[in-house]
């Protein structure tokens, strides 16, 4: 898992979509364990508390769980719950506008829908 801090989100958030990102290439298998937290904070210069501060994120969200003495693993339905999460963000962050910006330039339904075939044959 390769994280990169060059944006202006809060550190902790970057990391729990980069664990997000990992359970949904198959990089951590749901009921696999993940990093730990001290892993993560030398890994990449962080420190543990911002690291802990991210993966909370997730064990609040029911996509990682604590095996005590053992550490955090991904919980079963992981993958699926991420999914339609980010499906509805997806909506939100992008189909919205995107209809929004359609009505204003007076563009079809399937006006949209040629652009978007368009776009997946790049």
């Amino acid at each position: 898992m390769l994280l990169e801090f060059n944006d202006d989100r809060p550190i902790f958030v970057q990391i729990a979509e980069g664990v997000e990102d990992a359970i949904l290439s198959g990089a951590f298998p749901e009921e696999s364990q993940i990093p730990s937290i001290t892993e993560f904070s030398v890994s990449y210069k962080i420190n543990p508390a911002t690291a802990l501060k991210g993966i909370n994120i997730l064990v609040d969200n029911n996509i990682v769980y604590k095996k005590r003495g053992l550490g955090m693993f991904v919980m079963e339905g992981a993958v699926e719950k991420l999914r339609e999460k980010r499906r509805q963000e997806f909506y939100n962050n992008y189909i919205c506008s995107l209809v929004a910006e359609a009505k204003r330039l007076q563009l079809t339904k399937e006006d949209i829908n040629i652009m978007i075939e368009r776009g997946f044959e790049k």
